[in-house]
């Protein structure tokens, strides 16, 4: 089972970054790999979330997610409901002096010929989490 984390400090308290974070559609500003995104329905748990994401040859392939924990301001939880391949993911937050840590995790479980293709979703979850470095500037730009 691919899994992968990876964690940053961002300069903002622990409430504005949650608050980020719980808002998807601010994903295309620190995820190279979204393309579109938005908020099909509901808030908090269940919310759901229609996405498309840059797939092989740059083609959109759906990736639509579903929050599956919501715990402000310490930790969101979510898991693709569309997709070839349906991980899921965590981000824990905790206060650090000024600012925030955040954890950014991701595992999967591979099942048919998504399975052929482990090597690669590894390599891919490891590229999302450590798109978190990206966290920072996004919130201050």
């Amino acid at each position: 089972m691919p899994h992968a984390e990876h964690s940053v400090i961002v300069g903002h308290s622990i409430d504005e970054v949650f608050a980020f974070l719980a808002d998807g559609e601010n994903d295309p500003r620190w995820r190279n790999g979204v393309l579109d995104i938005a908020r099909v329905e509901g808030e908090g748990v269940g919310a759901r979330y229609r996405q498309g994401v840059k797939g092989p040859m740059g083609r959109r392939v759906a990736a639509d997610y579903e929050v599956t924990e919501f715990a402000p301001p310490r930790a969101l939880g979510f898991r693709a409901i569309a997709g070839p391949v349906r991980p899921e993911g965590r981000y824990e937050l905790e206060p650090v002096g000024d600012g925030t840590r955040v954890r950014f995790a991701l595992e999967c479980s591979p099942t048919g010929f998504a399975r052929v293709m482990t090597p690669m979703v590894a390599r891919t979850m490891r590229s999302e989490v450590q798109a978190i470095e990206r966290l920072p500037a996004a919130m201050s730009g």
